[in-house]
């Protein structure tokens, strides 16, 4: 097994974990938030299982992209990632829109807070457990190059500091300012919506096949052309799920046989994935310079 694959593995076991740990966060808030009557604590608590189920999207996603190429999906299930990515972002916009009006109607009608000791704690706990979660799963997202894990990682990061920026809200609360519970509902239903635009945006450009590293198309132009005498005339990548695959279109001397081109294929091909991760796929094309 390659380190992508490895990857996918590590992602899918993460992302397991992220799901239950999030679902069991996710519950006791709702508890204590209607217990407390806090909007804050409640609004965290329904972010927390939306994260829960965004991490189980990313979850199947992973592990359907694993499956290998079949007489309907010539070319795999690696985009499977990518659109995990786009539903569970879309998921995010409707929780955060519910957020969004819930915290409203409490900032018109403030409410009294019961059992704010219990409120804080379990805020503090929930904030902590996301961002040690998030943490791990951006680490192996970074390792791996693993989009949907990337947004989940930036997701779990949001619902650790929303839980924060709750926590603040209740204590504020407590300290005599009524409509700090409800200002933290609004603040966590717009970090729901700023992640959710960064994680479409970026799905949607993979799923319509953009790629725009610039930096990556000079660093395989220069790397051909500085060993071998050939000239490379085009480079044409598109993301499929960690991987980078594409078309180089090369002029070499029109004088080589077959066998050398073949080596020559084989032999740029090697180079390249040895030097640059994440490279799977590439066809090579030969075209005769004219002299």
């Amino acid at each position: 097994m390659d380190d992508t694959g490895k990857g996918f593995v590590e992602g899918e076991r993460i992302a397991k974990l992220s799901t239950f740990t999030l679902l069991a966060v996710g519950i006791a808030e709702i508890f204590v938030g209607q217990l407390s009557g806090s909007v804050s604590v409640t609004a965290d608590g329904i972010d927390s299982l939306s994260d829960a189920a965004i991490s189980l999207i990313v979850w199947l996603g992973l592990k359907f992209s694993r499956k290998a190429p079949d007489e309907k999906f010539h070319f795999g299930y690696l985009r499977v990632e990518s659109f995990s990515v786009l539903i569970a972002s879309i998921g995010m916009i409707a929780v955060a829109t519910a957020l969004l009006y819930f915290s409203y109607l409490r900032l018109l009608q403030p409410k009294e807070i019961s059992y704010t000791p219990l409120a804080l704690f379990t805020l503090l706990c929930a904030g902590t457990i996301s961002l040690y979660r998030a943490f791990q799963m951006r680490r192996i997202s970074k390792k791996y190059d693993l989009l949907s894990l990337k947004t989940d990682a930036n997701n779990s990061i949001k619902d650790g500091s929303a839980s924060f920026i709750a926590f603040a809200a209740v204590l504020a609360w407590s300290m005599g300012f009524p409509y700090m519970d409800a200002i933290g509902g609004l603040i966590v239903a717009v970090y729901i919506y700023s992640v959710s635009y960064v994680s479409i945006k970026e799905s949607s450009l993979i799923l319509l096949d953009a790629f725009h590293r610039p930096e990556l198309v000079g660093e395989i132009r220069k790397l051909i052309e500085k060993k071998y005498a050939v000239e490379v005339r085009d480079v044409r990548l598109r993301r499929t799920g960690p991987y980078a695959v594409g078309v180089i279109t090369i002029l070499a001397d029109g004088s080589l046989t077959l066998d050398q081109i073949d080596e020559l294929r084989r032999a740029i091909r090697q180079d390249l994935r040895r030097h640059i991760e994440g490279l799977r796929g590439l066809s090579i094309v030969f075209h005769a310079r004219k002299h």
